[in-house]
């Protein structure tokens, strides 16, 4: 097993390792969960996400994280940071974060609580000037916690995706300055 990265009041946040691809199939890899992120995905492509974010670790010293309930050991989502992913984007080299959870675990705050730390994680151990979010405006969930962690909408980078739906168009992203981090504290 890995060793945690970052541990919250009811979170541990450790890097992806081969065993939970699984896991991931089965608990976050479902229409709801993955309503706004291009439906259900082939094994093959959430393999390629898992090996995208131990690359990540590797080169960089971060990436995206399976976050576990300290309580009980169980597999509650995963979230992180890394490099601005979706190819369509205008900010490529630009700190993105993100998150699931999967669905009999939503409305508890534990992807509040993980990116407080995902944030707090970026700006004083990676150094990172600013971080970007992206979602669509269908995704009422995800840019209402970007606004709660006291991210700005950025209309000057949203962009349209061909591929997906009208409903998941256009991308839109939400901003947070270190500076900006740093005045809530």
């Amino acid at each position: 097993m890995t060793l945690p990265v970052l541990t919250t009041e009811r979170l541990i946040l450790r890097q992806i390792c081969a065993e939970d691809l699984d896991r991931h199939m089965t608990l976050l890899n479902t229409p709801p969960v993955m309503r706004h992120l291009g439906g259900v995905q082939p094994r093959s492509v959430i393999a390629a996400k898992h090996e995208a974010s131990r690359a990540g670790f590797a080169a960089n010293g971060f990436g995206f994280m399976i976050m576990e309930e300290r309580a009980t050991g169980e597999f509650v989502g995963h979230c992180g940071l890394r490099h601005v992913a979706h190819p369509l984007a205008h900010n490529p080299h630009d700190h993105e974060i993100g998150w699931l959870v999967r669905e009999d675990r939503w409305r508890r705050g534990y992807a509040h609580e993980a990116m407080r730390a995902v944030i707090d994680w970026a700006f004083t151990v990676h150094a990172v000037p600013h971080l970007v979010a992206l979602t669509c405006d269908a995704n009422a969930g995800s840019w209402r916690l970007m606004e709660k962690l006291g991210m700005e909408r950025r209309d000057d980078l949203a962009f349209a995706d061909p591929e997906a739906s009208p409903e998941e168009n256009p991308v839109i992203q939400y901003a947070l300055t270190c500076a900006q981090w740093a005045a809530r504290a």
